[in-house]
């Protein structure tokens, strides 16, 4: 049974970084193609970063030179480094993890305001 955990969502203010992890059990994690996504009040689901077991993709524009995706496949995990945060970066940021079947987390919220 393929689980996401989520962890590292707070409440901080605009202008400080913060670190989502993802921690995947269930599934042979080095060949699954990973990703972020996030979801504000009242928006749609958008993809924030994504990589593959060789490396990244682009990030969505609002996030490029802010935001690093990187995955540990000895551990099991992926992350999402934010730093320089926005309000509008205000979501709950969702671990997705894709082989043949997609699978999602419970999400972590991230709320920057001051």
């Amino acid at each position: 049974q393929v689980q996401l955990v989520e962890s590292g969502g707070d409440l901080v203010q605009p202008g400080v970084s913060l670190r989502l992890s993802c921690a995947a059990s269930g599934i042979i994690f080095s060949i699954y193609y990973m990703a972020w996504y996030r979801q504000a009040p009242g928006a749609q689901r958008e993809l924030v970063a994504s990589i593959t077991s060789g490396g990244s993709t682009p990030y969505v524009d609002s996030v490029k030179g802010r935001f690093t995706i990187s995955r540990d496949n000895a551990k099991n995990a992926v992350y999402l480094q934010m730093n320089s945060l926005k309000p509008e970066d205000t979501a709950v940021y969702y671990c997705y993890a894709q082989r043949v079947v997609s699978n999602w987390g419970q999400g972590t919220q991230v709320t920057v305001s001051s």
